[in-house]
């Protein structure tokens, strides 16, 4: 259940469910790696990008260091969604999930609202929202004002 907010390890953490149950607000995060220093802490396909574009003399020991670090990351990050999705959707499915939410398209704070989800991988078609009726409790209802 993400009553909330579930981002990068919540999310993993949701697609190592049977079932993801959101609320219809709650929003899921990317899973794109992190690698930090004392300095700060960067985007791994930032890092990654850097190495890319620039002449690997131009670049300091420490940004090519982190650059390994960030391949292995990415390289891992990929494999564990992989592994929790694959069993139970297609390999074409698979693939656009894994690239949506590790290559860096996004920024690691980006909310992926149920909605957004369903228009950008089809991951919220793949893990349903409940709409059974549930036991009475405290529930947050959003109204509009226009109501």
């Amino acid at each position: 259940m993400v009553p909330h907010y579930a981002m990068s390890g919540g999310t993993l953490i949701a697609l190592a469910a049977d079932n993801i149950l959101m609320d219809p607000n709650a929003v899921l995060g990317p899973t794109d790696p992190q690698i930090g220093d004392q300095q700060g802490v960067y985007a791994a396909t930032s890092i990654l990008k850097v190495v890319e574009q620039k002449k690997i003399d131009e670049i300091e020991d420490k940004t090519l260091i982190l650059a390994e670090e960030s391949r292995k990351a990415v390289s891992q990050m990929r494999e564990v969604v992989k592994e929790l999705i694959s069993d139970r959707h297609p390999k074409p499915v698979v693939d656009k999930i894994v690239e949506e939410l590790v290559s860096g398209k996004y920024t690691h704070d980006f909310p992926i609202a149920a909605e957004d989800a369903c228009g950008l991988y089809t991951l919220m078609n793949l893990y349903k929202m409940e709409i059974r009726p549930r036991r009475p409790s405290v529930e947050f209802v959003p109204r509009s004002y226009k109501e």
